[in-house]
């Protein structure tokens, strides 16, 4: 862990690719700050995390988000009604998985944030940049609904291990947002022909703080994705190419407690993301880029056009 926190502080943003995968005011400069960041969504979607069967499998992914759109309602704003310029975050998540059988199982995702945050204060724009370990995630897996496993449900926590102190953030801007979340989901994947190249999947996650900072208190966000693929691409007998297209919807609640800023926090979003899997015998490649077609957003907040993701799994 040591190893991966140095190796983001040590990467500059600009020589990080720009592949994958917001801070407000109500109506003049320098009231509150509120941020869009909808990072739930890299929780949801990409039917190769689906457990298969008994047994494991380790994953790491990368995911990326430029958040320098400002956006009120559903449209954006003149960027002079937010003192918040621009928040540039690269996530880094390692992560296991094991089905202990073919109906429970467990996962541990462990993230590393590297994050730019850019506002103005007096007329001058100050940048900070900030690498730490982020909120580690536990869930239990269920997933004998039934027989082929092609249902399942999730529920754990998400711990106030990121670093939410950082002096030169807000608080939702901060790398740890310092609450004990309940996170509860489910998925579904299934056939649209008969031959089964043709799949879809579905999968949700409810995420609720119910511990938190007196001063500040996340919203509660939901995330869900509905996805469609086709497994018909056979360039060897071991390798398998994917076309994948899916649609993602975020509803994230108003933000609490004495620094929270409820007026400029909260949102509805929808997003098409196009990608594509390569699966070499245990190995998988996935990748996408989630494209925003619908935004309301509360007051003013910074958004990004664009949320990339890679992901390289094994099972074993």
């Amino acid at each position: 862990m040591f190893i991966l926190i140095e190796w983001m502080k040590g990467r500059r943003p600009s020589s990080l690719p720009s592949i994958w995968i917001s801070a407000s005011l109500a109506l003049a400069p320098a009231v509150g700050h509120a941020c869009a960041c909808g990072c739930g969504v890299f929780d949801v979607g990409t039917a190769s995390m689906f457990p298969h069967n008994a047994g494991g499998m380790v994953f790491v992914e990368y995911d990326f988000m430029d958040q320098n759109r400002n956006w009120s309602g559903t449209s954006r704003a003149p960027a002079a009604y937010n003192p918040d310029k621009r928040i540039r975050t690269d996530f880094l998540s390692l992560g296991a998985q094991y089905e202990f059988n073919r109906s429970w199982g467990l996962s541990v995702d462990l993230p590393v944030w590297r994050r730019t945050f850019q506002t103005a204060d007096g007329g001058n724009v100050g940048s900070f940049t900030h690498g730490a370990l982020g909120d580690i995630r536990i869930k239990g897996l269920y997933t004998g609904l039934s027989d082929d496993m092609s249902s399942g449900l999730s529920f754990g926590v998400k711990l106030p291990t990121g670093d939410s102190t950082y002096a030169n953030f807000d608080p939702d801007t901060e790398i740890g947002t310092g609450s004990t979340d309940v996170l509860a989901g489910g998925y579904h994947l299934g056939n649209l022909s008969a031959d089964g190249e043709y799949r879809y999947f579905t999968q949700a996650q409810w995420d609720l703080p119910v511990a938190h900072k007196a001063v500040y208190r996340p919203g509660a966000e939901m995330d869900a994705t509905v996805g469609a693929y086709y497994e018909g691409w056979h360039l060897a007998p071991w390798l398998k190419l994917a076309p994948v297209l899916q649609v993602n919807a975020s509803y994230r609640g108003h933000d609490g407690g004495g620094r929270g800023d409820p007026s400029n926090s909260g949102y509805e979003r929808l997003l098409i993301a196009p990608g594509v899997q390569l699966n070499a015998d245990r190995f998988s490649v996935y990748a996408d880029v989630g494209l925003p077609v619908y935004v309301n957003s509360s007051g003013n907040q910074l958004v990004a056009a664009a949320f990339y993701r890679m992901n390289l799994s094994y099972r074993f």
